[in-house]
C-alpha cells in the first residue's frame, strides 16, 4: 500500500512539474525566437499537433484514446515492462507522468506543448 501511495504521489508531482514547465513555455517562449542553452540544445515553443515524426496531424481524439489505452496497458503489464529496482520505478513514474501530461495538453489545448529542441 505504501508503494502505491508513493507512486501516485511521485506521478502527481511529476505531472505538476510538467504542466508548470509547459505553462512557462507558453508564457515566455511562445512568439519568441528559440533560446540557445547549449550548442546542441535550445528552448523553443512548439505546438505538436500529431505524434512521432509528424504522423496523425490533427487527430486529437484517436491520439488521446491511444494515450489512455497505452497508460492502462502499462499499468496492467508494469511488472513485465519495467525492471525491478529504483531505476525501473523512476522510468515507470516518468513515463506515466509524460503520458498523462501529453493527454492533458491534447484535451485542453488540442495539441501537445513541446519546448526542448535537441539538434
Amino acid at each position: 500500500m505504501r508503494r502505491l501511495v508513493f507512486s501516485i504521489a511521485a506521478v502527481v508531482h511529476l505531472l505538476l512539474l510538467d504542466q508548470i514547465v509547459k505553462a512557462f513555455a507558453i508564457q515566455r517562449l511562445k512568439g519568441n525566437p528559440p533560446v540557445e542553452v547549449l550548442p546542441f540544445f535550445n528552448l523553443a515553443y512548439v505546438e505538436n499537433r500529431g505524434c512521432a515524426w509528424g504522423m496523425f496531424q490533427g487527430q486529437v481524439w484517436p491520439l488521446a484514446v491511444f494515450a489512455m489505452v497505452a497508460f492502462a496497458l502499462l499499468i496492467w503489464k508494469r511488472k513485465s515492462v519495467f525492471p525491478s529496482g529504483a531505476w525501473g520505478l523512476v522510468a515507470e513514474h516518468l513515463l506515466y507522468a509524460g503520458i498523462l501530461g501529453n493527454l492533458i495538453d491534447r484535451l485542453y489545448h488540442r495539441f501537445v506543448v513541446d519546448m526542448f529542441d535537441f539538434h
